[in-house]
């Protein structure tokens, strides 16, 4: 961990949210102090917001090893006065609890994963990320397994520490992960912080001193972001038990509506998807004798044009889909050329040729004259959102086309 001119305590004193400190420069709404307890921005946590005096602290940033703050306003203070810095306490322990709640995430990952790298790492204000450098696929472990994990560390009350060390020896140890960019700055030293049979690794963020602190963990997703990646999605404290209760009350709903219970729900689903399978399967074979009828009935009804046998009608209680394989497959030995309208949400048309003439063309024929629009082959094409009813459709077709 770099030395910090400007004695940045934050990391080393987390708990510390209020301080006296001296005015070691001011440039416009830059202010430096001789020692600070203000997190600057940096390594996937944002920075402390709070008051300098009682002038919001907007940002915090590190700037050739010194602490910058910046004020929402130009101070009225100069360099060598005495100052007061208040930090925004709630915000200060949401992200130690979030920071510490990502070396629980990296613990279970080295137990999940075999020999993961640190990908990166970012705290929102609702949510948090966290990626591994892993060839693994991130379907072989899921959300539950991770929330498991960590949230058992929570309740075992385990202490954490945190202390300097030589950077060198630090990267000797094969236990300590460095968690680290590549972008971070060189230095002699590394801050290393450890829980309690769990993990241990080089980090220059805040965290609390026991896991009982970091409270409830709700993992949203484990996803790839990219190659060789597996990202972590989690939420702490109030996100994460607003979460949970959010779940419970879908999984009741769903319950209710189903008419079984939370316990039940998974096997009620299973029972009504399968269900539904079946209806389904029965619902296209209903669908399929009543075509075959309808295109029965159609060919006694059939009309010849330049040679051709062309089978044109309406279909009732279909859409395009229902129709569209039968009609390809009978293109030639029903009809020479097989049309079919009917209506799904709009009025659309189907047509199937041995190629001549061009189901495309005439597709196109019948979207010009009443709108829409569609598209096609040779042998097969269909139009739809026609301004007209399927009988005048019909007719068109017929006697005109």
């Amino acid at each position: 961990m770099a030395t910090d001119s400007t004695n940045n305590i934050a990391a080393q004193e987390p708990y510390v949210t209020e301080f006296e400190a001296t005015v070691r420069s001011v440039d416009g709404r830059a202010v430096r102090l001789d020692r600070t307890y203000f997190y600057p921005e940096g390594g996937g946590q944002p920075a402390d917001n709070g008051f300098l005096d009682g002038i919001d602290v907007t940002d915090v940033q590190k700037r050739d090893g010194e602490t910058i703050h910046i004020l929402a306003t130009v101070p009225g203070f100069e360099a060598g006065e005495a100052v007061t810095g208040r930090i925004d306490e709630e915000f200060r322990t949401y992200c130690m609890r979030a920071h510490t709640a990502s070396h629980l995430m990296y613990g279970a990952g080295r137990k999940l994963f075999e020999d993961p790298g640190y990908g990166g790492f970012d705290i929102g204000s609702e949510k948090v990320r966290l990626d591994f450098k892993t060839d693994r696929d991130p379907d072989d472990v899921n959300a539950i397994t991770f929330e498991r994990m960590v949230n058992k560390v929570v309740w075992d009350s385990r202490d954490i520490t945190w202390k300097e060390m030589d950077s060198e020896c630090a990267r000797r140890r094969d236990d300590v992960v460095f968690n680290l960019t590549d972008n971070g700055e060189p230095s002699d030293t590394v801050r290393v912080v450890e829980i309690d049979e769990w993990d241990i690794a080089a980090c220059g963020g805040t965290h609390v001193q026991n896991t009982t602190e970091v409270g409830p963990i709700a993992v949203l997703d484990v996803s790839n972001p990219g190659s060789d990646l597996i990202r972590v999605e989690y939420a702490v404290g109030p996100t994460a038990i607003q979460t949970r209760i959010d779940e419970r009350k879908n999984a009741e709903r769903a319950a209710d509506a189903m008419e079984t219970s939370v316990e039940d729900l998974p096997e009620r689903a299973t029972s009504l998807v399968q269900e539904i399978g079946s209806l389904t399967e029965e619902i296209d074979q209903l669908h399929e004798r009543l075509l075959e009828k309808r295109l029965t009935t159609l060919a006694d009804e059939a009309v010849s044009k330049n040679g051709d046998d062309w089978l044109v009608g309406e279909v009732e209680g279909m859409g395009p889909n229902d129709v569209s394989e039968r009609v390809r497959k009978l293109a030639g030995d029903a009809g020479d050329v097989i049309a079919l309208i009917g209506i799904n949400g709009s009025s659309f048309v189907v047509v199937a040729t041995t190629g001549e003439p061009d189901a495309s063309e005439v597709v196109d024929d019948v979207t010009a004259e009443f709108g829409g629009g569609g598209g096609g082959g040779s042998t097969f094409a269909q139009g739809g959102g026609l301004n007209e009813e399927p009988t005048t459709i019909v007719e068109y077709l017929r006697e005109q086309v």
